[in-house]
């Protein structure tokens, strides 16, 4: 005869649950600081590698015709367009470039409002280029400046205009053209203060707001002097004043308040430092607490100041 089991099967009592929910809790909140830091990290380089590109494709540019792009061209050509317009056939955009230059008009046209299909407004101006968003930039509304979707695309990027646009050139005007071309003022290799200590590219974030509005960083906008300080084109824009000098803005809140928010004439980020690619297109972050000084030195090509090794 088979004695039955004297032991008994208990399932877990109402504090040894606890317990274990405890220290699960307790391992979810030691691990997701460290989630979350990797995914930045992810952004942060997937965001460096982006501004190489576009820092390698401005000296296939050169290369190509013997100069930087142009802030803008608007007045000698029959194409206007901006500095990341011209590189676009050097970033895999052949198709987007070729598609205003072959537009069939005989006077002058403007690159963005040329027709492109598969856009929503059925033009250039409307497309969004990935290799011009930075996975960090929380402004954007898929690829979109978050106040211009469907309207134009963004870009988390901007060139110096101090490098790229202080030269005016104004003849011949084309029928229907108007305004300044801003060309590049030095070709690269004979900038003064060198390559290595001159700023190319910078971060600038899609969407910008301060007292004044509501802005965006345009990838197709015209640029140089069409209002610089509000919907794009290049950083550092000092003919049109605001705080072109000032040192990078970091992670500022666009919209709301007086404190911490967005100024549209200086680089901004949404990293916890400022992603730039310098003339030789090496790629470096800047901290938000960079002398302002050595800033200026950094995006003035001609000062005849050096950078600091450790700047």
């Amino acid at each position: 005869m088979r004695l039955p089991n004297s032991r008994t099967r208990h399932g877990f009592t109402l504090v040894e649950l606890l317990v274990v929910i405890a220290i699960i809790g307790v391992l979810v909140a030691l691990l997701l600081p460290a989630v979350q830091a990797a995914r930045e990290a992810a952004r942060r380089t997937e965001c460096s590698n982006k501004i190489k590109q576009i820092a390698l494709a401005s000296h296939n540019f050169h290369d190509t015709y013997g100069r930087y792009p142009a802030a803008n061209i608007r007045a000698t050509e029959r194409v206007c367009r901006n500095y990341l317009f011209e590189i676009l056939p050097f970033v895999e955009q052949q198709a987007v470039y070729d598609a205003a230059f072959s537009y069939n008009s005989p006077n002058y046209v403007n690159s963005w409002d040329c027709p492109l299909t598969g856009t929503p407004s059925g033009t250039i101006r409307s497309l969004v280029l990935k290799g011009y968003n930075c996975p960090s930039d929380y402004t954007l509304s898929n690829g979109y400046a978050s106040n211009q979707v469907n309207a134009w695309g963004g870009s988390s990027y901007s060139p110096n205009f101090q490098l790229v646009g202080m030269t005016n050139q104004t003849s011949p005007v084309y029928t229907g053209g108007a305004g300044t071309d801003r060309r590049p003022k030095y070709n690269l290799g004979n900038e003064p203060d060198g390559s290595s200590n001159t700023v190319l590219i910078s971060e600038r974030l899609a969407t910008c707001g301060n007292s004044g509005g509501t802005w965006g960083n345009l990838w197709a906008w015209p640029g140089g002097d069409w209002n610089p300080n509000t919907w794009g084109g290049s950083i550092a824009n000092s003919p049109w004043g605001g705080n072109w000098n000032q040192p990078p803005i970091i992670k500022p809140v666009p919209f709301q308040g007086t404190t911490g928010r967005c100024d549209t004439s200086r680089p901004s980020t949404g990293h916890t430092t400022l992603m730039i690619a310098m003339a030789d297109a090496s790629v470096r972050g800047v901290a938000g607490t960079v002398q302002q000084v050595i800033w200026q030195q950094a995006l003035t090509p001609d000062d005849g100041n050096p950078l600091p090794g450790n700047w």
